[in-house]
């Protein structure tokens, strides 16, 4: 064990004399050291819980033979650092999470760890931090909100931020916002629909690294805290097997969990995480082995914001599992991938039949025979973009129309608040990557307003910057290369028409070849006064095409 080596011989004595300081006994120190990684926190009500989940854990892992030693992680809550400055340190933690955790356990010695996340970015933070250090390690997370409800309808935290839009637009009474803001995420958790957190917790699942259940029991059931208690179990037993995150994360393991994220129509934002979290096992997911894999693998969810129904439904339809059932009648996982069970995807997916078709629809009769997510290229982007294709309206798959130019979100969302925005206008957003914004912010609130306002089925809207898995419509983000490095959206101008083909996976600059390569000849990109973190992540990160990563 790597305890061993700083608690067996004489000269590991004062290591022990610190133990003791923590009011550990002889033999919990001589048991395997379990770190058990916490997010728990005041602000992101994904993490409220989190407290109970890593007591529960602390059981598991003792009634095991083990001893849990809980350290911290932070997570940011996107909802609230939506729409202003704090969006900018959203992404930028993924790898601050990773770092530290990276730290802690290397520091302390840890022979195995338990990830507690739930939110956006330390999932795939802790998700990269399992595969550097590469012992054994389960994930549980805090699990979803339960969806609210708003007249006798289910909702989530879409639907108040599409509300805001409404109001504007004189749609909806003050009074109706209210309601829409008491009722819409009524318990803690990570919010109800299939977004970024959600879809990563799944996407866990799906990699092999979280039991079943991990992306789907609500918050607040009383089976997550059961859930939990088997992680702590579960990690014990892979200590014992020797099972490592780079056995279970193999290539094979990312090509299941971008086949389920296909299937069940997860945020863009999977298109960062899966490629950084794949580099850290030295593997490359790029965004064309993403198309391929979309191209063959039919779209079997519409949870929100793509349709009504919420995760807290998948749950009850038999989760994950029952997803990567019915994609394996046509022979699409491979399934002999080993997990955080000790089974292999066969054995943990036999007995999890689909319970209800509606939520999650039969391989036989999907909601399209191609995934959920398109990668598009072109003329405005040569290395690629991302959308969420089954959270589009059918009218905007095909879409052309002229540029509205925006060189920040606020900006944009001024122009979109006084009603400067016109039918068959595509909005750009620049300057909102992750090195020019940086940060690469989430565009939640803009296009919430599209939708609130009615503009969804007749306005796209583009950026460098990228989307919170709440937003649905004709919404295309990662344009890479990204404004600050020189990529072509930085040279579009107010009324170029600009032309989106999902289905034919183009983007595209409607001007001529020699206009286009007079104005990036010409082409100096922006630069912004920064300090402090942000200054180093943007002299760092790569390109959202290539998951964000940090070079060097």
């Amino acid at each position: 064990m790597v305890s061993d080596n700083i608690k067996l011989s004489p000269q590991n004595a004062p290591h022990r004399a610190l133990y003791h300081a923590l009011g550990l006994t002889e033999e919990e120190i001589a048991r395997p050291l379990v770190g058990v990684v916490s997010s728990y926190n005041e602000i992101v009500p994904g993490h409220m819980n989190i407290d109970k989940i890593v007591d529960a854990v602390k059981l598991g892992v003792a009634m095991a033979g083990g001893t849990p030693i809980v350290f911290p992680a932070i997570a940011v809550c996107d909802g609230i650092a939506m729409g202003h400055v704090g969006m900018k340190y959203s992404l930028v933690t993924r790898d601050l999470i990773a770092d530290s955790t990276e730290a802690m356990a290397l520091a302390h010695g840890f022979d195995a760890l338990v990830m507690v996340p739930n939110c956006d970015k330390n999932v795939p933070g802790l998700l990269m931090a399992a595969a550097r250090l590469n012992l054994p390690t389960v994930f549980v997370s805090g699990g979803p909100m339960l969806a609210g409800r708003v007249d006798g309808r289910k909702t989530s935290f879409s639907s108040i931020s599409e509300a805001v839009g409404a109001f504007n637009a004189g749609k909806i009474t003050e009074e109706k916002l209210r309601e829409y803001e008491c009722k819409t995420c009524p318990s803690c958790g990570s919010c109800s629909g299939m977004y970024t957190a959600n879809s990563m917790n799944c996407l866990t699942e799906a990699l092999g690294m979280g039991l079943p259940g991990n992306g789907t029991i609500p918050a607040v059931y009383s089976a997550r805290i059961e859930l939990a208690k088997h992680a702590g179990m579960a990690v014990m037993d892979m200590l014992k097997k020797d099972i490592r995150p780079r056995d279970i994360m193999t290539e094979e393991a990312f090509g299941n969990a971008l086949t389920v994220d296909m299937a069940l129509g997860c945020s863009t934002n999977s298109m960062l995480h899966l490629p950084a979290i794949a580099h850290e096992c030295g593997i490359e997911i790029n965004l064309d082995i993403a198309n391929a894999i979309s191209e063959k693998t039919p779209n079997l969810c519409h949870l929100a914001p793509a349709g009504r129904t919420y995760v807290e439904d998948l749950d009850e339809a038999g989760g994950v599992y029952a997803i990567m059932h019915e994609l394996n009648k046509k022979g699409l996982l491979n399934t002999g991938c080993m997990t955080v069970t000790g089974k292999t995807v066969a054995e943990n997916i036999a007995s999890t039949p689909n319970r209800d078709p509606e939520v999650i629809r039969p391989i036989e009769s999907p909601y399209s025979q191609t995934g959920g997510i398109a990668v598009l290229k072109g003329s405005l982007a040569p290395e690629g973009c991302v959308v969420k294709r089954s959270a589009v309206a059918e009218e905007m798959l095909v879409h052309q129309g002229p540029a509205r130019v925006f060189e920040c979100e606020e900006d944009a969302q001024a122009a979109i608040n006084k009603g400067s925005i016109q039918p068959g206008d595509v909005v750009v957003i620049r300057y909102e990557g992750p090195r020019g914004g940086p940060g690469m912010r989430e565009m939640l609130n803009p296009t919430s307003a599209i939708m609130g306002m009615g503009l969804g089925s007749s306005v796209a809207l583009i950026t460098d910057g990228r989307f919170s898995g709440a937003t649905r419509g004709a919404c295309v983000g990662h344009i890479s290369p990204e404004a600050a490095s020189g990529g072509p959206i930085g040279i579009v101008e107010e009324g170029d028409l600009i032309r989106i083909d999902i289905p034919g996976h183009s983007i595209e600059l409607m001007i001529d070849k020699e206009e286009f390569a007079r104005r990036m000849e010409a082409f100096t990109p922006k630069k912004k006064e920064l300090s402090g973190y942000l200054k180093r992540y943007a002299s760092l990160v790569s390109s959202g095409a290539k998951g964000a990563v940090l070079n060097g």
